[in-house]
C-alpha cells in the first residue's frame, strides 16, 4: 500500500499535469512559443503575459522581436532569433542565446509587429529587467514602463521599489507606478491619487503625460487635478530651466575665457592685435588629434590619459609657434598696430593652409576619456554633462595658474615691469626682447591649452579657431584689456547673457544683441570693466 505523502505527491502532479495552461503558470517555452500566434491581439496577450511572468529569460526575444529579428520555423513552430545572411539565417536558441545552425529563409517566417505591439513589448522588457544588479538597466526599464504602462505590473513595481537602493532609480520607479495607475485605474479617485503623486516630480515627462490626461480624461475630477498640477510643475520647470540657463552659461563662458585668456596677454599686456590667435587655438587641438592618435595605435589601454599628456604638449607645440611669431615679425611692427594685424591675419591664412595640407580639409576625430563621457541628471530634466563640467573647472585653474606665474614668479615680476616701464626695466638689466617673446610665447601656449579643451566639444578642423577668435576679442575688451580677473568676469557674463537671450532671440540674433550691447558699454566705458594701465611699445 502506498504511504499518504506519496499518493498526495502523485495526486499533485496529476493535477498539475491536467489543468489548463489558463489555470497554471506557464513555462518559458510556452510563453516563447504564443508568441509564434497568427493575430496581433494574440501576441499582444503573450507579451502582457511574458510581462508578468518575471522572467527575464525571455527579454533577448522581445529585443529580437522588437528588431525584426524574431523567426518561427515552419516544421515545428518554434520561435528562434536569427540574423539574415544572404539566403541563410544564423540561429540563435530565444532563451539560452546559444547558437544551434542556420537554416534557408525559405523554412522561416518572420513575426510579425505593429505600433501597438513594439510599445507593450518596451514596457515588458521594462518590466522584466527591473531587477537588474546593473543600475542603468533598472533606470533604463524604469523609463520604458513609465513610456509604456501595461496590465500586471503594479505588482512587480511595487516589489521593485521597495528592493530599490539607489534614490534617483526609486524616483523613476515611483513615476513609472503613478503612470500605470493613471494609465489603467478605473477608479477616478485612484487616478486623482496618481496625478498627486505625479505632480512630486518636475520633469518634461511628466508634464507631458499630465497635459494629455488635462484634455483627454473622462473624469472632470481627474483633468482639474491634472491641471492644477500642470500649473505647479510649470513654475519648477521654469526655475530649473533658469539654473540651466546658468549652467549652459558658466560652461560657454569658460570656453571662451579659455579662447581669451592668452589673447588677454598677447593683446592686454603687449597691446599686439593677434589675429592668429584662433590659428593657434587649433594648433592645440590638432596636436590633441596627433596625441590620441599615437595612445589607439600604439598603448589603447591607456587612451583613458592621452588628454593628460596632450596639453603640455599642445602648450609647448602652440607656445613655440608663438614664439617664432614673435621673433619673426611680430618684433619689428611694434608701435604699428594695422601692420601687426595684416602681418598676423596672413600667418592665420598660412597656418589654416598648412593644417590643411597636412591633415586635410575634413574634421578629425577627437575621442573623450570615460572619465569626462556621460553626465547626470537633476531635478527638472536638467542634464549636466561630465565634459562640460570639466572644461569649466580646467578653465579656472588654467586662470589661476597664470595669476600664480604673473604675481609669484620671477618672470612675471620682469614681465610687468616691462609692461609698466620698458626703458627702467632695461635699465635695471631685463632682457626686454627677451621678455617679449616669452610673454607671447605664454599667450599662445595658453591657447594651445584652449585647444585641448574645445577639441572635446567641438569640431577639430582647420577652421576651429575662427568660431572664437571675434569673441575672445569682445571678452578682453569688456573685461579690460589686460586683467585677467577682468577676462573671467567678461567671458562668464557675456557666456550667461547669451544663453539667456537664445531662447527668445535665437543664436545669431542673441550675438548680435550682445556685440551692440558691448558697443555701447564701451563708448561709455572705453577701458572696460576693471582699466589697467596699458603700455606704449617703443620701436
Amino acid at each position: 500500500m502506498r504511504s499518504p505523502v506519496i499518493a498526495a505527491i502523485a495526486a499533485l502532479l496529476t493535477l498539475v499535469l491536467v489543468l489548463p495552461a489558463s489555470l497554471r503558470a506557464e513555462t518559458a517555452e510556452e510563453l516563447l512559443a504564443a508568441l509564434a500566434a497568427d493575430g496581433f491581439n494574440e501576441k499582444i496577450a503573450a507579451v502582457e503575459r511574458i510581462a508578468a511572468s518575471g522572467d527575464d529569460r525571455l527579454v533577448p526575444a522581445l529585443d529580437a522581436l522588437l528588431a525584426g529579428d524574431l523567426y518561427v520555423r515552419k516544421d515545428d513552430n518554434v520561435p528562434v532569433i536569427g540574423k539574415a545572411q544572404g539566403s541563410t539565417v544564423v540561429l540563435r536558441d530565444a532563451l539560452s542565446g546559444s547558437e544551434i545552425g542556420q537554416a534557408p529563409a525559405a523554412e522561416l517566417e518572420k513575426i510579425r509587429i505593429n505600433n501597438r505591439l513594439r510599445g507593450i513589448a518596451r514596457g515588458a522588457i521594462g518590466g522584466l529587467t527591473l531587477f537588474s544588479a546593473d543600475p542603468a538597466k533598472r533606470r533604463t526599464a524604469a523609463k520604458a514602463v513609465f513610456a509604456a504602462p501595461q496590465e500586471g505590473l503594479y505588482e512587480v513595481l511595487q516589489r521593485a521599489i521597495e528592493r530599490e537602493t539607489d534614490a534617483d532609480i526609486r524616483s523613476q520607479l515611483e513615476m513609472a507606478l503613478a503612470a500605470d495607475r493613471l494609465a489603467l485605474a478605473a477608479e477616478p479617485a485612484e487616478r486623482v491619487a496618481a496625478v498627486a503623486m505625479l505632480a512630486k516630480f518636475a520633469t518634461p515627462d511628466i508634464r507631458n503625460l499630465l497635459g494629455s490626461v488635462a484634455q483627454k480624461d473622462a473624469d472632470p475630477a481627474v483633468r482639474t487635478a491634472a491641471v492644477d498640477a500642470l500649473v505647479d510643475i510649470e513654475k519648477r520647470l521654469a526655475l530649473w530651466a533658469s539654473v540651466g540657463a546658468v549652467f549652459q552659461g558658466i560652461s560657454l563662458g569658460s570656453v571662451l575665457l579659455l579662447a581669451a585668456v592668452g589673447l588677454a596677454i598677447t593683446f592686454g599686456v603687449m597691446g599686439v592685435i593677434n589675429m592668429a590667435h584662433g590659428e593657434l587655438v587649433m594648433l592645440g587641438a590638432y596636436t590633441t588629434f596627433v596625441v590620441q592618435e599615437v595612445f589607439r595605435t600604439r598603448f589603447p589601454g591607456a587612451f583613458d590619459h592621452s588628454l593628460t599628456v596632450a596639453v603640455p604638449l599642445a602648450f609647448l607645440v602652440s607656445g613655440l609657434f608663438g614664439i617664432a611669431i614673435e621673433r619673426g615679425i611680430i618684433r619689428h611692427l611694434y608701435g604699428r598696430p594695422l601692420e601687426t594685424l595684416l602681418a598676423t591675419w596672413g600667418i592665420s591664412l598660412i597656418l589654416q593652409q598648412m593644417v590643411r595640407s597636412i591633415f586635410g580639409p575634413t574634421n578629425r576625430e577627437v575621442g573623450a576619456p570615460s572619465w569626462m563621457s556621460g553626465a547626470f541628471e537633476i531635478a527638472g530634466g536638467l542634464v549636466l554633462t561630465y565634459n562640460r563640467i570639466v572644461i569649466v573647472i580646467f578653465s579656472l585653474a588654467v586662470l589661476a595658474a597664470i595669476a600664480i606665474v604673473m604675481r609669484k614668479t620671477a618672470f612675471g615680476l620682469r614681465m610687468r615691469a616691462v609692461t609698466q616701464n620698458r626703458q627702467m626695466a632695461a635699465s635695471m638689466g631685463i632682457r626686454t626682447g627677451r621678455i617679449d617673446a616669452l610673454t607671447f610665447g605664454l599667450g599662445s601656449g595658453i591657447a594651445g591649452v584652449a585647444g585641448v579643451a574645445l577639441s572635446q566639444i567641438d569640431n577639430v578642423s582647420p577652421n576651429l579657431g575662427q568660431s572664437y577668435i571675434i569673441d575672445s576679442f569682445l571678452v578682453v575688451v569688456f573685461g579690460g584689456v589686460g586683467n585677467l580677473w577682468g577676462t573671467l568676469l567678461g567671458a562668464l557674463s557675456l557666456g550667461i547673457v547669451n544663453k539667456f537671450l537664445e531662447p527668445y532671440a535665437g543664436a545669431v540674433l542673441g550675438k548680435i544683441f550682445v556685440l551692440i550691447a558691448v558697443i555701447l558699454f564701451i563708448q561709455k566705458r572705453p577701458r572696460g570693466l576693471f582699466a589697467l594701465k596699458g603700455r606704449a611699445v617703443e620701436v
